[in-house]
């Protein structure tokens, strides 16, 4: 039960992200979350909602796993999704911000720990 609960978080954090990025890209929270200036964010809004797409994806692909109804299946997209995860948080936090290896990483190692050993 906990592993999917993590899981779950995951999936909940990336749909998050996925909203911000694709619809309040240049709303002040947004910028502020993100380090932006106004400038920034609106001359980069439609390669935001690109990546927020791929978020959304993220989180998709977790919400698929959880609810598969052949759990070993379930299970092992779980982990393909978890991994997915964790790559983009290790390509972002060495090109971007090391703050997603522990923002994003980070609750998705523990998820994929707790998928496999649980």
């Amino acid at each position: 039960m906990i592993s999917i609960i993590f899981v779950a978080l995951v999936a909940v954090e990336h749909f998050y992200i996925m909203v911000m990025e694709m619809f309040m890209w240049t709303r002040p929270r947004t910028m502020k979350t993100f380090n932006l200036t106004p400038e920034f964010a609106k001359s980069t809004k439609s390669l935001a909602a690109n990546q927020g797409l791929y978020n959304g994806f993220l989180a998709a692909g977790l919400i698929w796993g959880l609810v598969y109804p052949d759990a070993a299946v379930g299970q092992h997209i779980q982990i393909f999704f978890l991994a997915c995860v964790i790559i983009a948080a290790l390509y972002g936090g060495a090109t971007s911000s090391r703050s997603i290896i522990i923002k994003q990483g980070l609750p998705a190692i523990i998820a994929l720990l707790l998928v496999l050993f649980l």
